[in-house]
């Protein structure tokens, strides 16, 4: 936060709450936040950072499935808002697969209400989702893994149809090996085999003000690596 001062930061699988790091957000002062932590101590959880304070805060996504499990937050500036966004992870058992599915389901006709709003917003963060075979390393391995399964994707492509623009793919299109996530397993990182599960999808009228957006994939603070978009 103090190397690159972005305007607006959306941070997903805090893990945490303010008072767990404060001395440290102490350090990089001069921020307004609002957390949405995870009922669950060590789980999940959203935030967003702002160098200016928002109009307005707007916690979850208006239905209460995982409602306690912190999935989303949502600040509005003056002329565009930014929605920091975990969707949940399918990978560790069939019943955790069948949850995230369900979200995922929810999600739509709330995602149809944004664009409504005829209004530039940014969906920001985790989706757990690599839409499409050139945002993996390894699609023909995975097609049966959590994160590429052909119902995921479908629900990723019909977010775009709704009018959500793939900023990112947008401004890189065609692009290959443009990965935001590694395992820990099997020097992943260091063999660059990754997928792209982190997102800013935007609404047009969002995605029309985006000079560039791109992943820094050399931040190194954690598994994922930072998804940026710079607007006019």
């Amino acid at each position: 936060m103090a190397r690159t001062k972005p305007d607006v930061l959306c941070v997903q699988e805090l893990r945490a709450t303010p008072q767990d790091v404060e001395d440290e957000l102490r350090d990089v002062g001069g921020w307004h936040s609002c957390w949405f932590p995870a009922v669950k101590k060590g789980y999940a959880g959203t935030a967003v950072f702002a160098k200016k304070p928002p109009v307005r805060y707007v916690i979850g996504l208006g239905f209460d499935y995982l409602g306690n499990e912190g999935r989303a937050v949502r600040a509005d500036f003056a002329d565009f808002s930014v929605i920091s966004l975990y969707v949940p992870s399918g990978s560790s058992s069939p019943e955790r697969l069948k949850i995230k599915l369900t979200f995922m389901d929810l999600m739509l006709p709330w995602a149809k209400e944004l664009l409504r709003e005829k209004r530039a917003i940014a969906l920001c963060g985790d989706m757990n989702v690599a839409p499409t075979a050139l945002d993996l390393a390894r699609p023909k391995q995975n097609v049966k893994n959590s994160g590429f399964l052909p119902e995921e994707r479908e629900w990723f492509a019909r977010l775009l149809e709704l009018g959500f623009v793939d900023t990112v793919r947008a401004h890189n299109e065609g692009v290959e090996a443009l990965y935001s996530w590694w395992s820990q397993r099997g020097a992943a990182r260091e063999k660059d085999i990754g997928w792209r599960l982190d997102h800013i999808l935007a609404t047009p009228q969002f995605h029309e003000r985006t000079r560039r957006a791109w992943i820094e994939n050399d931040a190194g603070l954690s598994d994922h690596a930072p998804v940026w978009a710079e607007l006019a």
